[in-house]
């Protein structure tokens, strides 16, 4: 194909992709409401309990509802829509990844495409399992964090701001899950091998806890251990898979490996070449007899050594 042909290929690949994306934002705009209630859930949970607590008969006050604030008259609204972005890409998901495989496929070789096929079933599992992690680590983190405010303060979260904090939490927490599969890659281009990635386990603990303690927004030990346990056994699966995938191959592996010890090596697979006679050196001009040095004409007696 020409590059124009290519070019074409892609416009319509991506309007394909659009066209998707955009039906199932139509299709997310009656899914909004609940998912927006999922993501306030952790939230509400506890100030349900604090307004149970604060009744003195165990009883949840008459129309109590979930103490939120809205700032702008569209905030709301604003909110559901990006929702429905979130979710109608979630849903034409198999759409438009399906697209942009169809594009890239025909330049791949088959092992390639193998590998593609098992990183793309893995990425999307671990992204999900990461942003669960981070529902729970938000649901604790919010006890922590509220319950640090005294009896003189009241707690009232502005929509907006709680749904991004969590939605950025999740995204975080799901990025980080896909970095075994960088380790992976870089194994089986054959940067890294699984000995050395050992090696560094007590690095990789380290960066984990660090990257933890920054990425986590919650000043509890709670979100920090987990995130960090969890990238921790993910890093360790990878060096498994790392260690599998370097005997598989025979990484590592000596050139006299099959050779016993007291076995001979081969020279069979050794060519001889002749040695070819050397060219003979031709012989040497004669130097010339050196010229005597004149003798030095005596210093006039108007002048010293020096002048």
């Amino acid at each position: 194909m020409t590059l124009m042909e290519h070019l074409r290929e892609l416009r319509t690949r991506l309007f394909r992709a659009c066209l998707a994306i955009l039906i199932g934002t139509i299709i997310a705009l009656w899914l909004a409401q609940p998912v927006l209630t999922f993501i306030q859930e952790p939230y509400c949970t506890l100030m349900m309990q604090r307004a149970i607590e604060d009744s003195g008969n165990n009883t949840l006050p008459a129309g109590w509802k979930c103490p939120f604030v809205q700032l702008g008259p569209t905030d709301v609204l604003l909110l559901k829509l990006r929702i429905s972005l979130w979710v109608g890409l979630i849903i034409a998901g198999p759409v438009w990844l399906y697209q942009l495989w169809a594009f890239v496929a025909p330049g791949l070789h088959r092992n390639e495409r193998r590998w593609a096929y098992v990183f793309g079933g893995l990425a999307g599992p671990l992204f999900a399992a990461g942003a669960y992690l981070s529902f729970l680590v938000v649901s604790e983190g919010l006890v922590f964090l509220l319950n640090m405010n005294g009896p003189e303060i009241t707690t009232q979260l502005e929509i907006t701001r709680y749904v991004d904090f969590v939605t950025g939490m999740m995204m975080v927490f799901g990025l980080a899950f896909e970095f075994p599969l960088g380790v992976m890659l870089a194994n089986i281009a054959g940067i890294v091998t699984g000995k050395r990635l050992l090696g560094w386990w007590r690095i990789a603990v380290f960066v984990t806890f660090v990257f933890a303690a920054i990425a986590t927004p919650t000043a509890d030990p709670f979100g920090m251990t987990a995130l960090a346990l969890a990238l921790s056994s993910l890093y360790f699966a990878s060096v498994g898979f790392a260690m599998f995938n370097d005997k598989r191959r025979g990484r590592n592996r000596p050139a006299y490996a099959d050779i016993g010890d007291d076995e001979v090596s081969s020279l069979d697979d050794y060519d001889v070449e002749p040695v070819e006679a050397a060219t003979p050196i031709g012989g040497y001009d004669q130097v010339d007899a050196p010229t005597p040095v004149e003798r030095p004409k005596p210093l006039g007696r108007g002048f010293d050594d020096i002048t």
